[in-house]
């Protein structure tokens, strides 16, 4: 049944091509004339450190004498290139003296000895990205500004104080839902527009569902909203939004964008030997944030609890559990290769500051690691005063597969609470054991009684040390010690004071949950806003230094931030605000004036057009076929798989249920899902990359999944004696489109099934079999149309 079906999807391809169009082209942004903060943050974190530690010595303007007439600390210096001509040839890493130098292939940089493999690959990707570098000749001088600095420079405008704007005048204050709509609309009637007409009440209904729940609305329930929204308007509106973000679903939908930021993963990555461990215990984490975002615990609480949550005072066992959990955030990070790395500890801890610097502050705290950053106002003694603070922390990840070499092993927290669930020795996946396992020595005894509840995370070390500069980013070579603290540029009228008693934890949160914190309300609203419009206010969510992008509504952003504050920093509560504003609920259809003056929509004059996530397009067709389990998912395909997992195709388990849950193994993603765009947690990520990529068509076409769920589709339309095909036809389009065909699809859709069902009459002699591949036929046409993957 399976080849025929896909078979037949040839057939179904073509119905899609001729009758469903690409997406319009006012849908696309104009592409950014920026680097992109993706690859921004790979130069970053992968080339500027080994450039300043390995190559400025010879190669750069204080090079007392410039080795072959290359310099290599600036942008224009490596692509002119010095005696042999230019280090690289962009996308061409084969053909690139640099890569060749790298690899020891008649050049040989750096001379005293070969980088490691790993560095060596990072390049090769770097220049396989073009050779993305925001370096300049005279880079801007990192130093503490003080607050008028700050204040007289622009380009710190998110060091700045959060004010609180009065909603500005317009000239229909009647079209304003919500006072962020004055905001907007004062915008819009400056440039001397309109806003776009409103959302039909089906688009509307649709995008909440998506956009809330991450699952779309049944045909009755859009029937049902239909009725209320005729009579009632705003108030049907109202009442959704309450339901929806009392659903259970809710916080699967928002928890994934969160473990994005979180950069969760269920296995360590490639550490640069190739090893990829798993890290079983990883799922209570997830479980943690869907249940946290679920009860809307208050945001600064939410950071407070995965920075410091075994720091804080438990009336329960449980919540003691609850609260022990939660600080994996803070150790889920990918861990270099211990065998290569002498640095192993302290890269360890620049995951941790990159994790709350980029997720929390949206900035790019970590390239202070080796020197004072570049164009921000973070100096090395900053990067060090916060690297004293997770010094002075246990990171416990476990075992990680019994391979010291990739990251030495450690304990674990131990569940004390009745209720926990653990999964049963024989259940999960049986993995591929890397044979490079065999030749370990004798696996280490469980010091965990079989069936103990296990949970990764921190706790406080029992000596508290402040940190030294390490001198270029290496911890062999120290400078003077920093006192533990914070980021100076960050003018706050009370910084929690530390002492010799405890890390600093604790205050580190109560510093950045602090009522004048300037950018950790600001960054939250940001990403919230990403997720609801496709688009952020600050368009670098990850990225709100310099050379982040200015924010398109500077005093909507502010106020945005104070009222997160002052309304007790409910997630859930901001979002419904926004969600019940005129902004969210225009349409995304225009007139060409819009369009001509505002293409990339920064004036918000009507809504995005976005495609569904990975996720979200998984999770809506099973939905769609009705095989979807709308229970919560127990555990993980790994609870008891503690191996590498380099060939990972085995532990990825069949379920239908919802996609979070999934086991996310790094660099060997769900293949239900990896064809579009999941991040690679292995940094956190805020917006994903939205790609167009042929492999994305042919898994629509082919994928075993997709033909299944169309299979399953077809059986559940076809299982009604008591309709006729052109009902049917309707319910199919009712229940993946939301709506029912037009005269012109419905015969066009009839005719399919009879050209479909005639070409299988050779083939499939047996006619309940053909019939159901006659109609799963259609039913993939419509699962492949863009109108189905994506939100208006």
């Amino acid at each position: 049944m399976r080849k025929l079906l896909t078979l037949v999807s040839a057939v179904c391809w073509i119905f899609v091509v001729a009758f469903y169009p690409a997406t319009p082209a006012w849908s696309a942004n104009k592409p950014s004339s920026r680097m992109n903060p993706k690859e921004r943050a790979f130069f970053e974190n992968k080339i500027r450190p080994v450039l300043v530690k390995k190559c400025y010595s010879c190669h750069s303007s204080k090079s007392e004498e410039l080795g072959g007439k290359l310099r290599m600390d600036s942008r224009d210096g490596m692509r002119v290139g010095g005696e042999s001509g230019p280090a690289f040839v962009e996308g061409r890493p084969n053909e690139s003296l640099l890569i060749q130098a790298l690899r020891y292939d008649g050049l040989e940089m750096p001379p005293d000895e070969p980088l490691s493999e790993a560095v060596i690959q990072d390049f090769i990707q770097w220049v396989k990205m073009g050779v993305p570098d925001p370096r300049i000749d005279h880079p801007l001088i990192a130093k503490k500004p003080d607050v008028e600095s700050a204040a007289a420079n622009p380009e710190l405008w998110s060091f700045q104080s959060i004010t609180n704007p009065a909603p500005p005048a317009v000239n229909q204050p009647n079209w304003c839902f919500d006072p962020l709509d004055r905001f907007v609309l004062a915008r819009i009637e400056q440039a001397k527009l309109k806003p776009a007409h409103d959302a039909s009440p089906v688009h509307l209904v649709r995008r909440l569902y998506f956009d809330l729940i991450g699952l779309p609305p049944t045909a009755e329930q859009v029937e049902a909203f239909l009725n209320d929204y005729e009579q009632h308007q705003q108030q049907a509106v109202i009442r959704l939004v309450d339901e929806l973000l009392a659903s259970p679903h809710f916080g699967e939908r928002w928890g994934r964008h969160w473990l994005d930021v979180a950069r969760y993963g269920e296995s360590n990555g490639n550490d640069g030997l190739g090893r990829n461990p798993t890290f079983p215990h990883a799922w209570r984490y997830r479980d943690y944030v869907v249940q946290a975002l679920n009860d809307d615990v208050p945001y600064d609480r939410f950071l407070t609890e995965q920075i410091a949550g075994d720091l804080l005072t438990a009336k329960t066992p449980a919540e003691r559990d609850r609260l022990l959990i939660a600080t994996g955030f803070l150790a889920i990070g990918a861990k270099p290769a211990k065998a290569m790395n002498v640095n192993f500890d302290m890269d360890v801890v620049n995951d941790q500051i990159n994790v709350i610097g980029t997720g929390v502050m949206g900035l790019s705290v970590a390239c202070a690691r080796c020197h004072d950053h570049k164009h921000d106002p973070i100096p090395t003694s900053d990067y060090y005063a916060l690297a004293g603070i997770f010094l002075s922390t246990e990171t416990m990840w476990g075992y990680a597969a019994n391979q010291p070499l990739t990251a030495p092993e450690t304990p674990l927290h131990v569940l004390k609470a009745k209720g926990h669930y653990v999964a049963p020795p024989d259940s999960g996946a049986k993995p591929n054991v890397d044979e490079r396992t065999l030749s370990r020595k004798k696996k280490p005894q469980k010091v965990y009684p079989a069936g103990t509840p296990l949970a990764m995370g921190v706790r406080e070390k029992k000596k508290i040390v402040d940190c030294k500069v390490n001198i270029k980013g290496e911890s062999k070579k120290l400078g003077p010690k920093v006192p533990r603290g914070f980021l100076s540029a960050c003018q706050m009228e009370q910084t929690p004071e530390l002492t010799d008693k405890s890390s600093g934890r604790l205050q580190l949160a109560q510093w950045l949950t602090s009522a004048d914190h300037p950018q950790t309300s600001r960054v939250m609203v940001n990403r919230i806003w990403l997720h609801l419009f496709g688009q952020a206010l600050v368009r670098t969510p990850d990225d709100f230094g310099v050379y982040g992008e200015r924010p398109t509504h500077p005093q909507l952003l502010d106020h945005l931030a104070i009222r997160f504050r002052t309304e007790g920093w409910s997630i859930k509560q901001l979002i419904r605000e926004i969600v019940l504003s005129h902004t969210y609920q225009l349409s995304s259809f225009c007139d060409e004036q819009i369009l001509d003056t505002d293409p990339e929509n920064r004036l918000l004059c009507r809504h995005n057009r976005r495609r569904l996530d990975a996720e979200s397009l998984r999770d809506s067709i099973l939905a769609v076929s009705g095989q979807l389990n709308r229970e919560p998912g127990l555990g993980s395909a790994i609870a008891n798989v503690d191996e590498l997992v380099n060939k990972a195709g085995n532990l990825h388990l069949p379920h239908n249920h919802r996609s979070i849950y999934l086991c996310m193994l790094r660099h060997s993603e769900p293949p239900e899902l990896s064809a579009f765009d999941l991040p690679d947690s292995t940094k956190p990520v805020g917006k994903r990359n939205e790609t167009t990529l042929p492999t994305q068509s042919l898994f629509l076409l082919n994928s075993p999944f997709l033909v299944e769920q169309a299979d399953s589709f077809a059986k559940d339309v076809l299982a009604d004696p008591e309709l006729n095909d052109t009902d049917r036809v309707h319910l199919v389009y009712r229940r993946a489109l939301n709506r029912s065909p037009e005269s012109s699809e419905l015969q066009r859709a009839l005719k399919l099934l009879e050209d479909v069902d005639q070409a299988l009459e050779s083939e499939i002699s047996q006619a309940d079999l053909r019939r159901v591949a006659v109609w799963a036929t259609l039913c993939q046409a419509l699962l492949n149309t863009n109108e189905f993957r994506y939100v208006d």
